[in-house]
């Protein structure tokens, strides 16, 4: 994953509330299991004014000239409700959208955001509605977003600060674990009997 450090882009407001993941990548967008090719179905409901023909909708605020390129999304409370698709995530990644700022997230959709390089930051209506449509700086080491703080936990820093994932995460450990490991060896030395074919 590429790491998350600071980004300056503009912030493009879809300011809706309860938008789930079937409205972010509906199920007849996703044609395969894999994390390529979905960000042409992003918000396909909404964007297209025929999905099939792919007859763009001039008012839907990804296809206006002035976000064209935003890597910044605005919205309400409850983004990324619904199912608990990461197809979702992969979309808004592969379209180009780094950092989501919404007044709340559902659960999974935000764990899913941190585990997949894209920064979910909550702040307040007041401060989403300021940021619509101008160029906004965000600062992750220093938790800072257009000169506003938001919280994240330290691992969800970390992990987005050196572009890790789950994985990752644990195999930064290792030679903690193998430490480990080898003093329990010694400790209990029956759980490693090898087994006799």
């Amino acid at each position: 994953m590429t790491p998350f450090v600071t980004l300056t882009s503009v912030a493009a407001p879809l300011i809706r509330d309860n938008i789930d993941t079937d409205s972010i990548i509906p199920s007849r967008e996703m044609k395969s299991t894999g994390r390529a090719g979905l960000a042409d179905g992003l918000f396909a409901p909404w964007r297209y004014t025929d999905a099939a023909a792919r007859a763009q909708h001039p008012e839907f605020v990804l296809n206006r000239p002035e976000f064209a390129g935003a890597q910044i999304l605005l919205t309400g409370k409850n983004f990324g409700c619904g199912s608990s698709r990461e197809h979702a995530v992969w979309a808004l990644l592969e379209y180009g959208i780094r950092c989501i700022v919404a007044e709340s997230f559902a659960p999974i959709f935000y764990n899913n955001c941190v585990r997949n390089g894209l920064l979910p930051v909550v702040l307040g209506n007041e401060e989403i509605a300021a940021m619509a449509g101008r160029t906004v700086h965000v600062d992750l080491a220093e938790r800072t977003i257009d000169g506003h703080a938001f919280e994240i936990g330290v691992e969800a820093q970390t992990m987005l600060l050196k572009g890790l994932d789950a994985i990752d995460l644990t195999l930064e450990f290792c030679d903690a674990i193998a430490d480990w490991q080898a003093a329990d060896r010694v400790m209990r030395p029956w759980i490693y009997l090898e087994k006799r074919a």
